[in-house]
This record gives structure tokens, sequence and C-alpha cells, in this order.
């Protein structure tokens, strides 16, 4: 029998439930490449991935990517531009998602950056967390959300790792987040598995890796690696390790 949370959360392709505990136990011992494949055969058009263009994240593009072409089902890739991203960052995007096919539906803000800064001014520039964590919601958590609605979406994958962050290490490969099911394929991989991957397929590398960044977002809230401080501890000024994408709330709260 289902719990009630998982009862409330979307239906396989089938329309049939699905019992989380049995869907983990499933897909724990799969590849990351497995537990895609598990994802799209479950949820078919349901299914998602959503992407940063990140340090990172060519490993999962390239990934859906081929299941994309050995299914013949395009799997939708969900990019959310603040607006404030690094120019590198845009021609990152560009690169990948020609050389690698992209389905890309991009996901922004209801409001401009401009009108966001008139009403609310530089929101992650006051030091405060209540300020920064409005600027998330705005630029990311709302139109993720949105966009997850618009496509139907009842699955969505991501390339968090469970060494990134205090909350990633409590995740597991499939949680219920924000009303929707979340995959994690790549969840216990290592960065040097990440290095690996993208050698062995000849993928680019973000152009910010090769000046010190391990992990990029918003021009003004990343940073290089500066031997005292890493990783995600580099972002939002050492505020918050989570920009709430990842977080557990109620879909479309606040839109």
């Amino acid at each position: 029998m289902l719990s009630a949370p998982a009862a409330s959360l979307p239906r396989d392709r089938h329309g049939e439930p699905v019992d989380l505990e049995a869907a983990r136990a499933l897909l724990t011992p799969l590849s990351a490449q497995e537990r895609l494949a598990w994802a799209q055969n479950t949820f078919g058009p349901g299914f998602a991935l959503t992407t940063s263009f990140g340090i990172q994240s060519a490993v999962l593009l390239h990934m859906v990517s081929e299941l994309a072409e050995r299914s013949g089902q395009p799997v939708q890739v969900i990019w959310v531009d603040t607006g404030y991203l690094p120019p590198e960052t845009y021609h990152y995007a560009d690169q990948l998602s020609e050389r690698l096919r992209l389905s890309l539906h991009v996901a922004q803000g209801a409001i401009s950056p401009a009108h966001m800064e008139a009403r609310h001014g530089r929101l992650w520039e006051s030091g405060e967390v209540g300020d920064l964590e409005r600027y998330h919601r705005l630029r990311k958590v709302e139109p993720l959300d949105r966009a997850l609605l618009e496509l139907q979406v009842r699955c969505w994958a991501s390339g968090v790792r469970g060494s990134q962050t205090d909350h990633r290490r409590a995740m597991q490969t499939l949680d219920p987040v924000r009303g929707l099911w979340s995959l994690r394929p790549l969840l216990s991989w290592s960065r040097r598995e990440v290095f690996y991957y993208m050698q062995e397929h000849a993928l680019p590398q973000h152009p910010l890796f090769e000046k010190g960044y391990s992990t990029v977002g918003d021009w003004h809230s990343s940073g290089p690696d500066d031997g005292g401080i890493s990783g995600r501890a580099t972002r939002f000024g050492g505020l918050k390790q989570e920009c709430g994408i990842h977080l557990p709330g109620l879909m479309g709260e606040g839109i």
C-alpha cells in the first residue's frame, strides 16, 4: 500500500501509482544511464531534465542526448536562465545545445531583471538571507515550477551529487520534491568520475573551469576556488548552500 504522500504524487505513463520504496530499491544498483532510461520508460513525455549549463552539466546532457537517440523519444531539457548568468555560460549553452541537439526549454522569471531591481533592488547585495531567498524564488524556483507545470512534467532529473552540500548528502536517488518526482542519476558520483566521463566522451569543459571554478551560477554569486573555500562554499556569498530548486515545498507556491 502506498503512503499518503506517495499516493498524491504523479502517476506513471499508464496511470499507475509509483511505489517510492520499490522504485528506490530498483534504482539504487543501476548506472546513471539506466536510471534515466527507467524514468523515460516510466513517465514517457512526462520526464524531463533540468540543467544550469554549469561546470558539470555536460555529463547528464550527453547521457540524455544518447538516450533520446536510442529510444527515438526526445527528452525535454529545462534551463533556468536567471538573466544574470556569466557570458561564458550563455556561450557554453549554445555550444552544448548545438552539439547534443537538445530539446531545450528556457525558463525565465515572470518579471525581467531590470523590473526586479527597480522593485526590490539588487537583492544579492544586501547580505540578508531573506533577500537572497527572494531573489532565488523570483529568478529560479518560480520559473522552474512554471516550466514543469507548462510541460506537464511528472518526474525531473538533475545532476546533483551528494558530496556537494549538507542537504544533498541526505538525498536519495528518487525523492518527492514540490509535488513531483525528482531523480538524481549522479547522486553518488565523485568529481573524478565526472571528469573522466567528460574526457572519455570528449565533452567540452565550461570556459570558467580553466579559471578555477568548480561550480558556477550567477555572475554575482559565483567565484573560483581560492584555496580556502571551494565548491558550493564559493556560492551565494557563503550565506546559503541551496538556491531552493531542490528543496521541498508546495508546487507553484508564490507564483
